[in-house]
């Protein structure tokens, strides 16, 4: 049987139990140039809050009786293809189910001997290829820069000050709690870390951007946007890659100070990754030689169970995670 968790209605506010529902169906048969997936793990990521919204934003809305969307990586266990054959592990966006009948063209062919097959969902996935092109081509973060980045523990927060790193930056991460604060300057080698729910951000930002914020990488949007703005660089950039402070509320809050924009002559510019797809093989290369090379640490929260999806999505909004968060069906 195949073990599906489809969106029954749209959250106002924080999703429940009540917008779901589990249904279970005989595996599906794949036809002609089609091949079946058995689906290992499934991401969980602050965009799936977006897509239970009615109304199209950079993609389709989950309509209401739909499986849920979601990335996976799982193993192809039937094929009718000859582009695709039974044991290849593959990624794509298949949903929150155990099984599933795709395209090849729909799917990307991953090699499992590189890393645990999760990754793909994480350092090697979106989540990377997210963190890599907003910060080098959207943030044109560069040596020497002070490279800001909220949300920070989390998939790609972690991913983006990993590669500033790299790169020749000073690097600052605000994160919840002393815990993660301090995975981020023990293990990943941050330069620093504020715990916006213990210290003033502003005043931590004052002591450690002594000479302001030439790039902030924003995935939490409200009052931390507002902050970091208040000590932008002249000529700085603000990479908008996700408001996560705002997805559950129903008056999604903008900056209050954008003026400082035009006060220090600094750039805000949104993206999608997606946009990037032609590019993320180059990109993968190169995050795969990081790793290889002890660079680059990748980190994931695995949640075990299909059945507990609607509480492992809530951790995306509560902070109760680390690195990225993953579903093992």
């Amino acid at each position: 049987m195949n073990k599906q968790v489809r969106l029954a209605s749209r959250p106002d506010g924080l999703p429940n139990d009540s917008n779901w529902s589990f249904e279970e169906g005989p595996v599906p048969k794949p036809g002609e140039g089609e091949v079946l997936v058995k689906i290992s793990h499934i991401s969980l990521d602050p965009a799936m809050r977006a897509w239970m919204n009615e109304g199209a934003t950079y993609i389709d809305d989950v309509k209401v009786g739909d499986v849920m969307r979601a990335n996976t990586v799982g193993e192809v266990i039937e094929s009718n293809s000859p582009k695709l054959k039974a044991g290849d592990a593959v990624q794509g966006v298949l949903g929150v189910q155990q099984y599933a009948v795709a395209k090849p063209k729909e799917l990307l062919k991953i090699d499992a001997s590189l890393a645990p097959i999760q990754s793909y969902l994480g350092v090697l996935g979106w989540p990377g290829m997210t963190a890599y092109f907003g910060l080098l081509d959207i943030g044109k973060a560069k040596e020497g820069d002070t490279v800001v980045i909220s949300g920070a523990a989390g998939a790609v927060g972690s991913v983006t000050g990993q590669i500033a790193k790299i790169k020749g930056c000073r690097v600052i991460g605000i994160a919840g709690g002393p815990e993660k604060c301090a995975y981020l300057v023990g293990e990943l080698g941050f330069d620093g870390a504020i715990d916006y729910k213990n210290e003033n951000i502003r005043d931590r930002l004052g002591v450690l951007c002594p000479k302001r914020v030439d790039v902030f990488f924003d995935n939490v949007g409200g009052e931390i946007l507002d902050a970091v703005l208040s000590k932008i660089a002249m000529h700085g950039r603000v990479v908008i890659c996700g408001a996560i402070s705002q997805y559950n509320n129903p008056r999604f809050r903008g900056p209050n100070n954008y003026m400082a924009l035009l006060t220090y002559r600094a750039r805000m510019e949104g993206f999608v990754v997606f946009d990037y797809a032609a590019q993320c093989g180059e990109a993968a290369a190169e995050i795969a030689k990081w790793m290889a090379e002890g660079k680059l640490k990748a980190k994931e929260h695995v949640v075990e169970g299909i059945e507990n999806f609607p509480s492992a999505l809530l951790r995306l909004f509560t902070g109760e995670k680390l690195g990225k968060l993953v579903l093992e069906v």
